[in-house]
């Protein structure tokens, strides 16, 4: 039977490629993208995009005419300090850009899309036609 090798408690699989390319001592960025969520019901779908600590400014959102959404946030978080006192040796800021393109199915309704941001989470709220069912066109075959 086999084993993981154990090199610390926190990697029970040995990778080579850890070994051969080690580079913790490098500086690692904190890069994460939004977490998204895709919802649907009988009467919309429902797109959710977590990002903390943004406006409704921080967004813009767009649908094209072939029906591509496309999301883009762009957010700077700078601290200023009024106080010109102190001299920094040290001063922190984000800068946070993201984008996302979704194909939409062909039941939604274009022209009543709608989003808000609500605690840091973008709500787009895409209305399902309420048509019938799709109508089967037949081809005939020579």
């Amino acid at each position: 039977m086999l084993y993981p090798v154990l090199k610390d408690m926190n990697n029970w699989l040995d990778n080579d490629f850890d070994d051969m390319l080690n580079t913790s001592w490098m500086p690692r960025m904190n890069v994460t993208a939004p977490a998204i969520n895709v919802k649907e019901n009988d009467k919309a779908y429902e797109v959710e995009l977590a990002a903390p600590g943004t406006t409704k400014d921080d967004f813009k959102v767009n649908v094209d005419k072939d029906g591509c959404l496309t999301i883009k946030m762009e957010h700077k978080d700078e601290h200023k300090d009024e106080n010109k006192k102190e001299h920094y040796l040290r001063r922190e800021f984000s800068y946070s850009n993201y984008e996302q393109a979704l194909t939409l199915p062909d039941d939604v309704e274009k022209d009543k899309i709608e989003a808000k941001v609500t605690d840091g989470v973008l709500h787009i709220t895409l209305p399902r036609t309420q048509k019938a069912e799709k109508e089967t066109k037949k081809i005939e075959v020579a």
